[in-house]
């Protein structure tokens, strides 16, 4: 242990006296050293994970610090004695020494004085006072891997690599040779994800251990005006999740919905609508499925809108209010809710809880999917547009194939409001009669069956 380590954990057990006395008597040496002790200002998900990993991916947001850790490991294992000659992969040869050697997270930058390499331009070669080098290899050359033999390597932004499969292959082959304490070979993969084979090839990899982290967990170190825009303009978008959160959105290849669609589509606000509904896809009980809500609109131009998504998990009365309260929030012209799952239910708990409005109950005569692909048909033409982000449903969206997979609720939903809003036809006159009729008629049905049930809780009282 370092002296600067043994210090700041002596301080840690310290009372406010005993640590100024025990700074007053530290020598100047040892503070010098405190700024470079990495494991003192390192958030957890910065420092190396324990275990016997090959690879250790950080999937990170922009400035989210993914860069200084990955340097920041490679120099403590050259400090350390345990890599003699390395690899440092970039995008591009400028990438490469203007981040990960010359920039602020760089090597040159965070190496103490007494253990700073030097840096030969022309060769792209560091060089360590006690003997380590490391090479730049970029995307732009991926073949000049080859003749090296190497017993570490970083990876800045592989997701921005022109041919990453070519770079990557040709670093598996290098990275081949036991560190000078018999230490096994590793690599640390710096990368804002992307859902591109080399990196889902990694994750997929036994050996690779995983830490993730946002842009804002390294808000103490960026601007907060900066942070507020960023948030306020990508907050729950595909590429706000992607490039500010680190999240890896896998579109499926045979799913209906494409993200790209909905991203080009997206507005911040709806313009006058002439129609809302509510749709719902409900569930029959609080543990099982969700209950999808999904409200959308309809402009006097027929572009539709999807206002929001409140679906949840939830008993059928809890469903129903939060349903009611999307109705009269969005001010409503109908709720629309599918009874093929529930039957009466949808009727009965709506009725239960006193819900005034317009209810419209439709039945699943055709298939899940053809009644998805022509609401899939308007979002490629760029003719529904979600209002702000709803990454659950997004997610459904872009990942459901038919066919496969449980019950997309949320999907439903919004396939059951768009449909009514783009594709219902105005009832004839007999279409009209018959479904009052049926409503009257279930109508009636529920109260007869709620009084029986009274009439008989009532006896039962009586009898005793």
């Amino acid at each position: 242990m370092t002296p600067a380590l043994r210090l700041a954990e002596q301080l840690a057990a310290l009372t406010e006296e005993q640590r100024t006395a025990l700074l007053k008597a530290t020598p100047p040496e040892t503070f010098e050293q405190l700024n470079y002790t990495w494991k003192l200002w390192a958030r957890e998900d910065q420092l190396p994970p324990e275990g016997d990993w090959r690879i250790w991916l950080l999937l990170a947001g922009r400035g989210a610090g993914k860069t200084r850790s990955a340097c920041e490991w490679l120099r403590g294992e050259i400090e350390a004695g345990r890599v003699r000659c390395a690899a440092i992969a970039a995008p591009t040869n400028l990438a490469a020494r203007k981040v990960l050697i010359e920039g602020e997270s760089g090597l040159l930058a965070i190496c103490p004085p007494w253990a700073r390499p030097t840096y030969e331009m022309a060769v792209g070669k560091l060089s360590w006072p006690n003997g380590a080098v490391a090479h730049l290899m970029t995307a732009e050359v991926p073949d000049r891997v080859r003749g090296f033999n190497f017993d570490a390597a970083i990876c800045d932004e592989l997701a921005a690599w022109q041919d990453p499969a070519e770079l990557w292959m040709q670093l598996q082959l290098a990275v081949r040779l036991r560190g000078p304490k018999g230490d096994n070979p590793r690599i640390v993969v710096a990368t804002t994800p992307k859902a591109i084979p080399t990196l889902k090839e990694i994750l997929a990899d036994p050996g690779t251990a995983i830490t993730r982290a946002s842009t804002f967990d390294n808000a103490p170190n960026l601007s907060p005006a900066a942070l507020a825009a960023l948030r306020k303009r990508y907050e729950g978008t595909s590429i706000g999740r992607q490039e500010l959160y680190g999240e890896m959105l896998l579109d499926v290849d045979d799913a209906l919905w494409q993200r790209s669609w909905i991203d080009a589509a997206r507005v911040a606000e709806a313009p006058p609508l002439v129609r809302v509904v509510i749709a719902v896809d409900p569930s029959v009980s609080a543990t099982g499925a969700e209950c999808g809500i999904v409200a959308a609109g309809k402009a006097e131009n027929g572009e539709l809108f999807v206002l929001s998504d409140a679906s949840t998990r939830a008993s059928p009365e809890q469903w129903a209010r939060r349903a009611a309260a999307e109705y009269d929030a969005h001010q409503a012209d109908a709720l629309v809710a599918e009874v093929n799952q529930g039957g009466a239910l949808v009727a009965s708990v709506m009725q239960s809880i006193g819900f005034a409005g317009k209810l419209k109950t439709v039945h699943a005569a055709r298939g899940k999917q053809t009644r998805a692909e022509p609401i899939a048909a308007l979002y490629e033409q760029a003719r529904v547009h979600h209002v702000g982000a709803f990454p659950q449903l997004e997610d459904q969206l872009a990942t459901w194939v038919p066919g496969e997979g449980p019950s997309p609720d949320r999907l439903d939903a919004l396939v059951w409001a768009v449909s009514e809003l783009a594709l219902g036809r105005p009832e004839s006159e007999w279409a009209r009669q018959r479904r009052e009729h049926d409503e009257r008629m279930q109508s009636d049905a529920l109260y007869r069956r709620d009084y029986l049930n009274r009439m008989n809780v009532g006896a039962r009282i009586f009898a005793r």
